[in-house]
Formats: structure tokens, sequence, C-alpha cells
């Protein structure tokens, strides 16, 4: 479904990402992982189109999205979130993912009258997908950071992608958020039919869903594979513990 080939992005002489190689399956929970500066945000931005490659294609289901505009391929069937939660602070939890689905139905000429009334059915669809029902009228500003973060996944989920990028999911969640984040992306995945790619700090985690891992040290891939393999490779051992030199 996804293939980034040898793509590169540097920003005043800093390579940033210098050979990023990666491939996702229909149907596969990915992770990519690596140390802080390994340029796993830089290529999950490059891929959603936030970003330009300097070198390299990206390819979705074999056509090249390289340097599409965000909505191009938002339109395409990615969707994605972020590191920091982006949504609308004053809308309600229902207004926000309701939003999205009026963008992808392209009704959001006349958003804020007499489109209150309009995509009801699949707006509350995907509030109890994600567990946020009972939370359809609270102001989202007012939510706890652990549903704001599955608020924003509802909001991804609004545009009915076939593949779902996750940029640090569980960031600044309690244990108890954490697990229910986990389940959600297992279930979402599972009953959905969604491919999913995320990018998460928690090594726990990534090895408990992940069908495949891709690692990345200074915006080059080391390698990908099975958790098993991954978890072995000496070459990611060092990445992350270093060696004896």
């Amino acid at each position: 479904m996804l293939q980034a080939e040898s793509v590169q992005k540097s920003f005043d002489g800093f390579m940033a990402v210098a050979d990023a190689r990666l491939t996702v399956a229909k149907g596969e929970i990915v992770a990519v992982i690596g140390p802080n500066g390994a340029g796993k945000t830089t290529l999950f931005n490059l891929i959603t189109g936030q970003l330009e490659p300097d070198k390299g294609k990206i390819l979705f289901k074999g056509e090249n999205i390289s340097g599409l505009p965000p909505y191009k391929i938002c339109r395409k069937g990615i969707s994605r979130s972020f590191q920091v939660v982006n949504i609308f602070n004053r809308l309600t939890v229902f207004e926000n993912v309701q939003a999205a689905v009026l963008s992808h139905q392209k009704m959001t000429f006349n958003l804020f009258s007499p489109a209150k009334n309009i995509a009801v059915r699949e707006t509350r669809e995907i509030l109890e997908s994600v567990g946020l029902s009972d939370k359809a009228d609270r102001i989202s500003g007012m939510l706890s950071h652990g549903d704001q973060k599955v608020l924003e996944m509802a909001v991804a989920l609004g545009n009915r992608p076939e593949l779902l990028i996750l940029d640090e999911p569980t960031a600044g969640m309690s244990a108890e958020e954490t697990a229910f984040c986990i389940a959600l992306v297992k279930r979402l995945s599972r009953e959905m039919g969604l491919t999913i790619l995320f990018c998460e700090h928690d090594i726990e985690l990534v090895f408990s869903i992940s069908h495949r891992i891709m690692v990345m040290q200074q915006g080059t891939t080391i390698t990908q594979g099975p958790p098993d393999e991954v978890r072995h490779n000496r070459q990611v051992q060092e990445a992350y513990l270093g060696n004896a030199a």
C-alpha cells in the first residue's frame, strides 16, 4: 500500500532524513522506531505532504504522491494524527468529528449553520467506534489529554482513510489510557480493515502490536522486519544501547 524509496530531506544543510526506506502492506500495523532525532516525524511529514522530499519517491497504492499538498494526499486515503494534539478546542467532540466527515463529503462550504443536522449518523458511528459517544457534547478543550488524543484519532477517521498514520499516539497518556489506546488501535485495524503506520517511544507497546517494525537512526533506515527479527538485530541494539567502542 505504501512505499518510501530512498527518501531524503535536509534543512539548511542538516540531513534530517538521509535514506528512508519503508514498505507497508495492506492491513498491517507497522511501527517506525528510533532514538530521538532519528527522523521519524520528518518522514511522516514527507508522507503526508507537510514537507516535500529532496530526493526519492513515496508511493501510495502504486501512485507517486511525493510533493502533493496535504489535502490531496488526504483525499487519496491517508489520514494522520500529530505529536501535539491538533483539534478544535472550542468545538464539541461531536462537532470536531462532524467537521472531518463534512470535509470528506466536500460539504464544508456551509459548516456552521444548517450543517448541524448533516452527517449525524456517520459522526456518531465514529464516536462509538473510539469510545467517545458519551462525551459527544463536551467541549473538546475540556477533555483529558488522553481523550483529546483519541478524539484526534476520531477526526482522522472522519476522512474514511485506508491508511491511518499516528505520530506517538500514547505520548503523555497514563498507563490506563495507554492500555485503552493499544486496544483501540488493534480493534480499528481488525474491525475496519485499516492499515496503520505509527511511531512510538514505548518499545513494549511497539513490540506488542506491530506486524513489522522499521528502525531509523540519523535519518537512515537500519532495518525493517518482524518484531523478533528486529529485537535481535545488532545494529538496532547498538542504535539504542551503544557499543563497546
